[in-house]
């Protein structure tokens, strides 16, 4: 880095910054979210503990996201249980665009008080992580258990345990009043490159990754959601004795439901006739429900 960038001019909120330490073998992204994230909790009447839930997983799904490159690709993230208060969480990104939903038992959450752990939320659930690779690159998942005190503990044990790659993240939400800000820090090891050959062995106490892993762990909440601390700022504050950082600006964020009329027809398209048949109301109707966006589409 040239510079030393401390002012809110620079704020990327609702926009991801990319960079790379090639000297220690590693790189980052840096997200933070405040009207795109309000926009996508306002279509639900989410509780607080709910709200703060689905922030986490937005912020984390973008940061995952902005891992792969902006050509169509898709990652996704989804949380599911049968024993616990909630049912489904899912989120993804895809191309700057970013959705997300919770379905939840009303009643049961309203047991487990003010904040609620994971586990609680949960039970004994499942993370999965998907990323579908645009053109012929393919399709691959991971699957962990949800474990730990948060979903960022999940997303670090996927990346370890599915791609043998050590991995860093912090998360922040600040939730009340009249919105609701979300940020967020991811930092991995390379040491074979970004699309280097497969990594066979990942070693948690490499030199390098522990340098880095000390200075990025050490980013406070406060600072991840600060509006006059922009996100270069951040890899500033804690990467400037670094020989080189490379940043780069990736892409703008906004609420990316993609569901319409036209998107629902191309799915019923692939049903057999009687199986659209059966779906149709007494007018002759097929409601279809967009969870994402809370919106009803009437197809004929």
């Amino acid at each position: 880095m040239n510079t030393n960038p401390t002012g809110p001019e620079e704020t990327f909120a609702g926009q991801l910054l990319g960079f790379t330490i090639a000297s220690r073998s590693a790189r980052g992204r840096v997200v933070r979210l405040d009207k795109t994230l309000d926009t996508i909790l306002s279509a639900h009447a989410y509780p607080p503990p709910i709200t703060h839930l689905l922030a986490e997983a937005l912020v984390l799904a973008a940061l995952m996201g902005g891992l792969v490159k902006n050509d169509g690709s898709q990652v996704t993230m989804q949380a599911q249980t049968e024993s616990g208060a909630v049912r489904l969480l899912v989120c993804d990104f895809k191309g700057g665009e970013l959705r997300g939903y919770v379905d939840f038992d009303e009643s049961r959450l309203s047991e487990l008080g003010a904040n609620p752990s994971l586990f609680a939320l949960f039970g004994k659930g499942y993370l999965a992580i998907t990323f579908d690779m645009a053109g012929d690159k393919g399709r691959y998942q991971g699957i962990v258990p949800l474990e730990g005190d948060s979903l960022s503990e999940a997303c670090e044990r996927y990346f370890f345990q599915s791609e043998q790659v050590p991995t860093l993240i912090r998360c922040a939400v600040r939730s009340g009043g009249e919105n609701c800000v979300a940020a967020g820090m991811l930092l991995q090891h390379l040491p074979d490159g970004e699309e280097g050959r497969d990594r066979i062995h990942a070693r948690l106490d490499h030199p390098e990754w522990e340098h880095v892993a000390i200075l990025g762990g050490s980013i406070r909440h406060d600072e991840l959601i600060d509006p006059d601390l922009s996100l270069e700022a951040i890899v500033w504050r804690l990467f400037h004795e670094e020989a080189e950082v490379l940043v780069e600006k990736g892409s703008a964020i906004s609420r990316g439901c993609r569901c319409s009329v036209e998107h629902y027809h191309e799915v019923l398209a692939k049903f057999p006739e009687a199986d659209r048949d059966d779906m149709r109301n007494e007018n002759g109707i097929i409601l279809v429900d967009c969870a994402f966006c809370s919106r009803q589409f009437a197809i004929e």
